[in-house]
């Protein structure tokens, strides 16, 4: 159960390094003991970000700056109108990660639902998917790391972001599928604001269910 929720939201824009800088400080917290499980909830000025397995092909070519961070994962977008959370919690078992991403899918799957959007997992590939005629969309990622038996990073969910920027980018290293958002698929505007209060019931209610999970891969993407 989350016992502390750090939210900011538009117009509040969270400058990437600002929340980079909050993660590992109320890490730091959860991992000494004195602050419970967290999560942050943002969303970010406009930020490429690339995780440790991001090749020099799938970075913007046009010199635009690129935030290279300790996560999990690839080349992401972050910016206004997606839905980015930082849960930090202390894992049951550091081989837990692989159940903890299936968990924030099914979270991210679930808030999709609720605005009638049907979202479905890919084998073999991290996230929120769309179908999209013969090919996949995608609509929510996942980068995580884990360090003291507390995770870092998190997930982001495309609710009314631009994806032009993702045309700059391949984003997660994957070049066969597209992206997408709620408002795109819906054909109204579905803002973080709205998604957010869905994401923190999650949380708080402990859908996500860590406390009997048993698959054992260390990191996931």
């Amino acid at each position: 159960m989350i016992d502390v929720a750090l939210t900011s939201l538009a117009p509040d824009l969270l400058d990437y390094h600002e929340g980079w800088a909050l993660q590992r400080r109320v890490h730091a917290e959860v991992v000494a003991g004195t602050r419970p499980d967290s999560l942050i909830l943002c969303e970010h000025e406009a930020v490429f970000t690339a995780g440790k397995r991001t090749a020099p092909d799938e970075r913007p070519v046009d010199g635009t700056p690129v935030v290279d961070v300790d996560r999990g994962g690839k080349i992401t977008w972050h910016g206004p109108g997606q839905l980015t959370g930082y849960p930090i919690l202390t894992l049951p078992d550091r081989h837990e990660v692989v159940a903890f991403v299936r968990d924030l899918e099914a979270m991210m799957i679930d808030v999709a639902a609720r605005f009638g959007v049907h979202g479905e997992r890919v084998e073999g590939r991290s996230g929120v998917w769309v179908k999209s005629g013969d090919d996949w969309d995608k609509i929510g990622a996942i980068g995580l790391r884990v360090e003291q038996g507390v995770t870092m990073h998190g997930f982001a969910l495309n609710c009314s972001n631009d994806l032009a920027p993702y045309d700059r980018i391949v984003a997660c290293g994957i070049r066969d599928a597209g992206v997408t958002t709620l408002s795109a698929l819906t054909g109204r505007t579905i803002t973080p604001a709205d998604a957010a209060p869905i994401v923190l019931q999650h949380f708080r209610d402990g859908v996500l269910g860590l406390a009997h999970r048993t698959d054992s891969t260390k990191v996931a993407a």
